[in-house]
């Protein structure tokens, strides 16, 4: 079936299996585990705040993030045909602009959520979704940015939600140290979203998407990624030295350590790789994540 076939499915409904899919639960949870770094590092007791826990979590992973991988999917439908073409959208299980529809609801639902964690959750929310939009959509289309992009999509996945969950507990601005790490890896997170362009090399380069990938090769992108994931970390672990948390910060050594040995095992075949790397040392990372969480908690957030 040709791929102006599928884009145009005699379908009129999408199949419920086909939204879950277009909302990928898989990518649920960094962002929920981000706002549980933010949760866990302001130190608030989370029984004085329970349901702002929940709805928090609720709106970091399904509704967000599936509202962003909704947009992500309707505005790169035709790269997805290339891709991808099983996709919900370019396969026709989800017809004519029905994704559209999907992802401007789920905007809506998510500012609704946002509302109720106060000014500061909503604040974040709506910083959220326009940065959903402006990284998908046309005119601004930040994904054609290796740079921009990635950048943009790490700090919405780690930094933001880490944010959130620290200000929403605090019922106010975080604290500098929160703040600073909870930065420190979304810079790092770049380097990852670098990795998982990987999968849709092809496609980027014809449809003119300048992706690190695609403008540097695969080997010096995965190189690029290795130094941009394990720079601020090594940052972390120094600050983490200099307030006082030995432990933590060798902890976070271990895991670092642990990554070089993935890294290395990835620049042997960086595209083969990719996949491998994202279920095995993107773990040691978001570990270490949780560990700086509960060194912040100790200095008090």
């Amino acid at each position: 079936m040709s791929v102006m076939t599928n884009l145009h499915s005699s379908r009129r409904v999408p199949h419920p299996r086909a939204v879950l899919s277009l909302i990928k639960p898989v990518t649920w949870f960094p962002p929920i585990w981000a706002y549980l770094c933010g949760v866990i590092s302001v130190g608030v007791p989370v029984w004085e705040s329970p349901g702002m826990l929940v709805i928090g979590m609720i709106l970091a992973g399904p509704v967000v993030c599936g509202m962003s991988q909704a947009a992500n999917d309707w505005c790169d439908r035709y790269v997805d045909a290339i891709n991808e073409p099983n996709r919900p959208i370019p396969s026709g299980a989800i017809p004519g602009r029905w994704g559209l529809w999907i992802a401007i609801a789920m905007s809506v639902l998510a500012l609704g959520l946002g509302s109720v964690l106060g000014p500061w959750g909503f604040g974040a929310t709506v910083f959220g979704v326009v940065a959903a939009w402006i990284y998908s959509a046309e005119p601004f289309r930040l994904k054609r940015s290796g740079l921009w992009g990635p950048g943009l999509v790490g700090l919405c996945y780690e930094g933001l939600p880490w944010f959130t969950g620290a200000a929403v507990m605090a019922a106010g601005a975080p604290s500098w140290p929160v703040i600073t790490i909870a930065a420190l890896y979304a810079i790092g997170a770049h380097g990852i979203m670098t990795l998982n362009d990987f999968k849709a090399l092809e496609g980027d380069r014809q449809t003119g998407i300048a992706s690190l990938p695609v403008t540097l090769g695969p080997e010096r992108a995965a190189r690029v990624a290795c130094w941009v994931m394990a720079v601020p970390q090594v940052v972390v672990i120094a600050a983490l030295i200099l307030w006082d948390r030995p432990l933590h910060a060798m902890a976070i050594a271990v895991l670092l350590a642990a990554q070089f040995w993935a890294m290395r095992v990835l620049l042997t075949d960086p595209k083969g790789r990719a996949p491998w790397y994202n279920a095995t040392g993107v773990m040691f990372y978001v570990t270490g994540m949780m560990v700086a969480a509960f060194a912040l908690r100790h200095l008090g957030g």
